[in-house]
């Protein structure tokens, strides 16, 4: 391998947003992440919906069953009018 060619690795603490904290290492000093496993679903077993941005409510929107209207009776056509001569 060549030297001074690697970036540095440091021993960095993860911070989730859930408050749990561990150590890795990364080429980075400090790390914060939304999910880790303590809280992920995937390895706790509970279902949770974890909602980034609004995308629940923008798949909601999208695929709601949307209300059908009742259907508007038509009104009786009105007798028509005569034709005016132009002459």
């Amino acid at each position: 391998m060549k030297d001074k060619i690697h970036p540095q690795l440091f021993d960095v603490n993860v911070h989730c947003a859930c408050g749990s904290e561990f150590v890795t290492r990364s080429t980075k000093k400090e790390l914060r992440v939304e999910v880790c496993s303590a809280c992920h679903p995937f390895f706790t077993g509970k279902q949770k919906l974890m909602d980034t941005a609004g995308r629940v409510e923008k798949f909601n929107r999208k695929y709601a069953k949307k209300e059908v209207a009742a259907p508007v009776a038509e009104a009786a056509p009105e007798a028509e009018a005569p034709a005016e001569a132009n002459q």
